[in-house]
């Protein structure tokens, strides 16, 4: 199974920027669906984007318009651009293959908060 480690994590102010980034330890070519996903504390962790192989994506509604998901297979790669941030984004945010694989990375914390 392909290893993915995240990074870009970071305390924010609201209305702020973040780019998280996701680095693949083997080609993600053959990995059709890549999604980001986020697990806030107390709550089940929930798919936030995914993007296809083709670049068509999906957002859930609290994000739409504010997230942007990409993807470099030349890098072995998947971003997620954030942007016009709030506190009920604050999260650990993973990458994973949609549907996820069973493993997980440690995730990177993203806090929102002034």
């Amino acid at each position: 199974q392909v290893q993915l480690v995240e990074s870009g994590g970071d305390l924010v102010q609201p209305g702020g920027y973040l780019r998280l980034s996701c680095a693949a330890s083997e080609s993600i070519v053959s990995i059709t669906v890549m999604g980001w996903y986020r697990q806030a504390p107390g709550k089940q962790r929930e798919l936030v984007a995914r993007i296809r192989s083709g670049s068509s994506t999906y957002y859930t509604p609290s994000v739409k318009g504010r997230f942007t998901i990409s993807r470099d297979n030349a890098k072995n790669t998947v971003y997620l651009e954030m942007n016009s941030l709030k506190p009920e984004d604050t999260a650990v945010y993973y990458c994973n293959a949609w549907p996820p694989y069973d493993d997980w990375g440690q995730g990177t914390q993203v806090t929102v908060s002034s």
